[in-house]
């Protein structure tokens, strides 16, 4: 086909696909319960679902009122990483009790904590401003008052005192740098104020210290909120909107780079190993997070100077208080920023628990992280923490049955997530040979509940099955999949599911060649406002407006639990290859479209120099291997081959591996998985084909070439993989 007309035709058109799957997802707008809950009345499947014996025992083993009391006694207490121990303990001994072998599992990590810090405006019109870098205690929210809360700070911030004038920068992304200095604005010496929002707050960081900024402050804006105070919504206790005090709290390290321990890049942070600076990921200059309340006389006194909100014409460049969002800076008025943290070498603790399976060379692995920045944390993370121990208690009940999984199950509560996905990343390479060897997939459980829509991200091969285990849960009067269809009514049913960046556990997973989901319940736009990495993410605001019986949490707890079975129980591995294929194609367009933005004047020479057809054959062949895989292991008499299963199992397990076997990106080689990385100016987002389009962004067609060519030699190792003529490697 492609000698009858030239490439560059085709890959236009084909570009110019709907790509459904890395849109950002967008949530239909209930006005009221009333109407989200009309909508669980319409039913598509057939409900009530039909359950085996066994999905019958986990469905009904679990209980809204015991998440509802371990949701309560996780959120009761302080669980900075690295400080609370008998969390830890208390969970393994609950997973002991409930029939799950369990043990703790230490690392040694590098972290920090605040001392003390102060933020002062001087030489404003309306006077001299101190921000209070703690939240309101509130009466009605009893967390918010208890002895041991942390005030407003940056994980892994620097420590340092400077005083400077200071500049508005939007969300601090590169092109709003970008935009300020195209306006001749000095950004040299001056302190960075930021909204948050777009790039990860590290990310922001990282881009004022490489303008030669000597600080930063980041306030979360009500205006990027659904309920808002200005549109007459009550703040938090009474209302729905954002308390004025509440403050985003979260770590600055620069995860685009790598993540985990910052003095153990790549292995594991067991006492005694040789260690690094941690440099590379370690912020150079002080940072501290604010209220809007205390944002907006700061904002207010850059009035009039500068450039104003409006004229900078960036995205998400103005919020919703009431200034002018003017860049700055104003003369003779600055910002003096005092934050000192304290680094040391801190025990964290991971929960491991296992279910060993008949086939010891496959395992599935569940997990939640179990440290919060606050006492708090009801949606991040321990409602998820509660599910899990439900999940745990769930299985148990099957084990007295004297069943087993063919493949084993392995629950983890993850220390240290919120400093850099610390727990998750030192367990995977501590145990990088088993998991090669033996991990299918990493289930991930985060933000379990912050609203009552359905939302995931997984790679490819897991979405089939994702769709599918959803039919078997009961929510409200229908099933989890009929809400999972109407909150994405215009999507056709293979779509739904978003790819995945860097923003959880999984992500060390991801570049070890581990497929993985992550699921949630979150909220439309009119719900109540999520206090993110807030004192306000407490039980009292979980459970007064948004899962007050703890239903939401009984679903995703089911959900997960039938998902973690199906997964350790199908013979053969039930991944999705149509899905797969269909993403392979995205991961092509994403080449193509930046091809053709950047190099349009030449496209056809550009394709051709860095060998564009034969990485677009490899894709196509790969594609034409893997229908004709799941062709053959889907025809009748292939499951009553035990041989031939594993044979396939095997092949399936190795699947993505193909994809990792690479000096990983440039300057983070962290990041080897080929199909999908965190963007590297976001540190979120994901990015497909990340190597390719990177050296695109840098104009290196060089480069470009030759991550084409590592692209086109991975294809063809996938392909020579699953094919199921060629003798098994």
């Amino acid at each position: 086909m492609f000698s009858r007309i030239p490439i560059y035709y085709f890959l236009l058109f084909f570009y110019t696909c709907p790509l459904a799957l890395t849109c950002e997802r967008e949530f239909p707008e209930y006005t009221s319960e009333q109407e989200f809950a009309r909508g669980l009345e319409t039913r598509a499947e057939k409900f009530p679902p039909e359950w085996t014996k066994e999905e019958e025992i986990l469905s009904k083993s679990i209980s809204a009122a015991t998440i509802k009391s371990w949701a309560s006694y996780y959120t009761h207490g302080n669980h900075v990483a690295g400080l609370n121990k008998s969390q830890a303990e208390a969970t393994a001994k609950q997973w002991n009790e409930n029939g799950i072998k369990t043990e703790l599992v230490e690392y040694e990590v590098w972290l920090n904590y605040p001392v003390n810090g102060s933020l002062v405006l001087e030489g404003a019109k309306e006077g001299k401003h101190v921000a209070n870098l703690w939240e309101d205690k509130l009466p009605e929210d009893e967390t918010t008052n208890w002895e041991g809360q942390m005030p407003g700070f940056h994980g892994y911030s620097a420590s340092g005192d400077v005083k400077a004038e200071y500049i508005y920068v939007g969300l601090a992304h590169k092109d709003d740098f970008a935009r300020l200095k195209q306006l001749n604005i000095n950004l040299k010496g001056k302190i960075a104020l930021a909204k948050y929002g777009g790039p990860f707050r590290g990310t922001k960081v990282k881009n004022a210290e490489r303008e030669g900024m000597v600080g930063v402050v980041i306030f979360s804006d009500p205006g990027d909120d659904g309920p808002q105070v200005a549109k007459g919504d009550k703040a938090y206790p009474e209302g729905r909107a954002r308390h004025p005090s509440s403050i985003q709290r979260g770590s600055v390290a620069y995860i685009d780079q790598y993540v985990g321990d910052p003095t153990t890049p790549g292995y594991a942070s067991k006492p005694g190993v040789k260690r690094t600076s941690g440099e590379e990921i370690l912020p150079k200059i002080p940072s501290l997070p604010i209220s809007y309340r205390d944002a907006l006389p700061i904002l207010r006194a850059l009035d009039g100077y500068g450039t104003t909100g409006s004229a900078v014409a960036r995205s998400g460049w103005v919020g919703g208080l009431s200034a002018t969002y003017s860049t700055g800076p104003a003369p003779n008025v600055t910002l003096s920023l005092s934050n000192k943290m304290e680094g040391k070498f801190k025990l964290i603790w991971n929960v491991i628990g296992i279910i060993n399976g008949t086939e010891s060379d496959e395992t599935i692995i569940l997990g939640n992280h179990r440290d919060a920045w606050m006492i708090g944390g009801a949606a991040d993370p321990n409602g998820g923490s509660a599910i899990l121990v439900e999940s745990t208690k769930a299985f148990g009940e099957l084990v007295k049955t004297g069943w087993k999984p063919r493949r084993n199950i392995v629950f983890a509560s993850w220390d240290a997530e919120e400093y850099a996905l610390i727990g998750s990343t030192e367990w995977v390479e501590e145990f990088a040979p088993w998991l090669k060897d033996t991990a299918f997939s990493y289930i991930n459980v985060d933000t379990a509940v912050n609203g009552a829509l359905p939302a995931a991200d997984a790679t490819p091969e897991l979405r089939g099955v994702a769709q599918e285990v959803m039919k078997k849960v009961i929510y409200g009067t229908q099933t989890l999949y009929d809400s999972w269809r109407s909150t994405y009514p215009y999507e056709p049913e293979s779509y739904g599911f978003g790819n995945l960046g860097s923003s959880s556990d999984y992500t060390t997973f991801l570049q070890y060649g581990i497929g993985a989901l992550h699921f949630q319940m979150a909220r439309s736009r009119t719900d109540a406002v999520y206090h993110y990495h807030s004192n306000y993410d407490s039980f009292h605001w979980m459970t007064k407006f948004i899962d007050p019986d703890f239903k939401i949490h009984t679903t995703v707890a089911s959900y997960l639990t039938l998902l973690t079975y199906q997964l350790a129980t199908s013979p053969i591995m039930p991944y999705d290859f149509d899905h797969f294929a269909r993403n392979m194609d995205y991961n092509l367009r994403e080449v193509v479209g930046e091809l053709n933005r950047i190099y349009s004047t030449d496209i056809g020479g550009t394709q051709n120099y860095v060998g564009l057809t034969p990485y677009v054959d490899a894709v196509k062949n790969l594609q034409t291997i893997v229908k004709s895989f799941a062709a053959k292991i889907s025809a009748t008499g292939f499951a009553d081959d035990s041989k031939r299963v594993k044979d396939a199992n095997r092949r399936m397990k190795g699947l993505l591996r193909a994809f990792v076997d690479n000096p990983g990106l440039l300057g983070r080689p962290f990041y080897k998985a080929l199909l999908w990385a965190p963007n590297r100016d976001d540190g979120y987002r994901p990015q497909l084909a990340p190597g390719i389009i990177e050296a695109l962004y840098d104009r290196n067609l060089d480069r470009a070439r030759d991550w084409v060519g590592i692209h086109k030699v991975a294809f063809e190792k996938a392909a020579r993989l699953m094919n199921l003529t060629v003798p098994f490697q």
